[in-house]
């Protein structure tokens, strides 16, 4: 059976997201892994009210951002999956992983 890795990366800085991004695609491919993508969501903007107080009423004015996020899959190779998976990220980085397994097709499941 094979697993796929899915790695989610989300980030408001987007030079850091795009540069741990494409490092982490190079060590893959040097390593020799299977690895789909970086794919790009649309950018996701955000906002935020600010109040001044707890109480309803006056507001500064609400704080917008930008949230960018990549999706890279790696097929198989589930010890370099591993190794990113115990990997170091920049704060600035939100990383989600998602392992999922794949049978071949014509499997029976018992």
């Amino acid at each position: 059976m094979t697993f796929v890795t899915k790695l989610r990366f989300q980030s408001g800085n987007r030079y850091e997201l795009e540069s741990e991004v494409s490092d982490l695609k190079s060590m893959l491919e040097r390593k020799g892994a299977e690895c789909k993508g970086p794919h790009a969501d649309p950018p996701e903007r955000i906002t935020v009210p600010q109040y001044k107080s707890l109480q309803p009423g006056d507001a500064f004015s609400a704080w917008d951002y930008t949230v960018y996020s990549r999706q890279l899959e790696i097929h198989g190779n589930d010890h370099i999956a591993r190794e990113v998976g115990h990997m170091d990220f920049p704060e600035s980085l939100h990383v989600e992983i998602e392992v999922e397994q794949q049978k071949p097709a014509g499997h029976l499941q018992k």
